[in-house]
């Protein structure tokens, strides 16, 4: 099983889409490796960069909602993962691409749109984000505040994440 949590990476957009996480010019890499260095670069977002020690230290996204939607692809997923993010946290997500993320052994946490509101109130300062599968606990620290917020999953999204993804759930269970 992957490691979840650590530093978060806030992007306050909803729409957040599968040629911003990976453009499409891109697709024709069959290694995921290839993919890293360009994750996020076609995201349009005030003061980002793709490029920053932020955004390359991050394992969690926090975003708005309606995230990974457009094309349906893995790639978008892989980009994630080979840039060590393996936890996002957003309103909601398109069906495809959260799917994806849970065969490929990680988390797309939905969570109400107050609760991420207040989640972006404590972007200002340097966030982390532990996560317990187990209790299904988010603990969000800063160095002013604790926050703990449970969250669900399916049983099913549950076992693919703990097997590492979807080919690692079916050698193990067909």
């Amino acid at each position: 099983m992957k490691t979840f949590g650590g530093k978060v990476l806030f992007l306050d957009r909803s729409d957040i889409n599968t040629d911003e996480i990976i453009p499409a010019k891109y697709l024709t890499e069959v290694k995921k490796d290839a993919l890293g260095p360009h994750m996020l670069e076609d995201l349009s977002l005030d003061g980002f960069d793709p490029q920053s020690e932020k955004t390359k230290d991050a394992s969690v996204i926090v975003t708005r909602a309606n995230f990974g939607c457009g094309s349906s692809r893995e790639h978008a997923p892989w980009a994630l993962e080979v840039n060590g993010i393996t936890v996002v946290i957003a309103i909601n997500y398109a069906r495809i691409f959260r799917q994806n993320m849970f065969n490929c052994g990680m988390l797309a946490i939905e969570l109400e749109e107050a609760k991420i509101d207040a989640l972006f109130a404590m972007a200002n300062d340097d966030v982390g984000c532990a996560v317990d599968i187990e209790n299904k606990e988010l603990t969000f620290t800063t160095s002013a505040k604790t926050e703990t917020v449970p969250f669900s999953i399916a049983p099913f999204d549950e076992a693919l994440v703990r097997a590492g993804g979807w080919v690692e759930y079916a050698d193990k269970n067909l």
